[in-house]
């Protein structure tokens, strides 16, 4: 048998406990814990921003066109380091970069997080009263999941136009729907248990029986497709960035840095697309990987 890694926080946490069983399978594995501490530096990163950055891509004032275009490492005309390089307005791009980070993960975040409450709710409300309901609701979610997610965010977004707060609406409505139909699915068999009957013999009200009997009950598997759904939305907000209908040019994400050179790559210039899209690989490629083993340890019948 193989050994797995042990911590020694593990010691002050039960191992059978949720928490434990989220802690082994975010550090027991080699590979996931590289994910893991992946995100979290990427986190890290995306919130101190401003305060860690070398410099405000986005201040015009503190741009020199002069700098434009250096390659990896070289030196600007003040003695800048631009360490992966400049981009055409003069730019350091890992400065971008990390701006352009904190944009992708709050957008991804947003969007998860509506996402997350309307389909919760709204699958907990079909499974818990069931009949026209529950039938209202999951053709809603059938409708929306026959349609490719880009295309319904693309036609939004060409009626609604460019902003982040379009964009966070354009993929809370392709992305409820898959949280809908999971907490249906587990909810229908809870609401059958005997804690529920016994909860509604008690007389507890709907809204109570919803919220403080059931939902505990569903949230592993909400949890472990809101972290899965958030690196779909940030891929599906690169996309679209990338397109030209994202988000706008004055807030720029790394969909909208790949975007920005990529007319440039024949030219040569290719750390101005290249190293944006690495970082969004990387990111998107961690979250996968900790959402697939967070799966795992939480659904039983995956379980060893």
């Amino acid at each position: 048998m193989r050994a797995t890694a042990t911590f020694p926080s593990w010691r002050f946490v039960d191992r059978n406990s949720t928490l434990g069983i989220v802690l082994r399978s975010l550090f027991g594995k080699p590979a996931v814990a590289v994910a893991t501490c992946i995100c979290l530096a990427l986190v890290v990163i995306a919130l101190f921003a401003p305060w860690i950055a070398p410099q405000n891509p986005y201040d015009l004032a503190a741009l020199n066109i002069v700098d434009g275009r250096l390659p990896p490492g070289a030196r600007g005309a003040s003695g800048h380091l631009y360490l992966l390089g400049s981009d055409a307005l003069g730019r350091d791009m890992f400065a971008a970069m990390m701006y352009g980070l904190r944009i992708s993960l709050g957008v991804g975040l947003l969007s998860g997080a509506f996402a997350m409450t309307l389909g919760t709710t709204l699958g907990l409300v079909a499974a818990y009263f069931g009949r026209y309901v529950d039938t209202l609701v999951m053709r809603a979610v059938d409708l929306m999941l026959g349609f490719p997610t880009i295309l319904v965010a693309l036609m939004m977004l060409a009626i609604l136009g460019q902003g982040v707060d379009k964009v966070v609406l354009a993929l809370v409505v392709v992305q409820w729907a898959y949280f809908a139909r999971t907490v249906r699915a587990i909810a229908a068999v809870e609401r059958r248990k005997e804690y529920m009957e016994a909860a509604l013999c008690l007389g507890l009200s709907h809204r109570r029986a919803l919220f403080s009997q059931l939902l505990p009950n569903c949230l592993p598997p909400v949890i472990v497709i809101a972290l899965v759904q958030i690196a779909a939305a940030i891929s599906a907000e690169a996309t679209l960035s990338f397109l030209g209908i994202g988000l706008p040019v004055t807030q720029p994400s790394l969909g909208l840095l790949i975007a920005n050179g990529y007319q440039q790559l024949i030219a040569g210039f290719y750390w101005i697309s290249v190293f944006p899209g690495l970082l969004l690989l990387v990111l998107v490629f961690s979250m996968n990987i900790v959402g697939d083993s967070l799966r795992e340890a939480l659904n039983p019948r995956l379980q060893k």
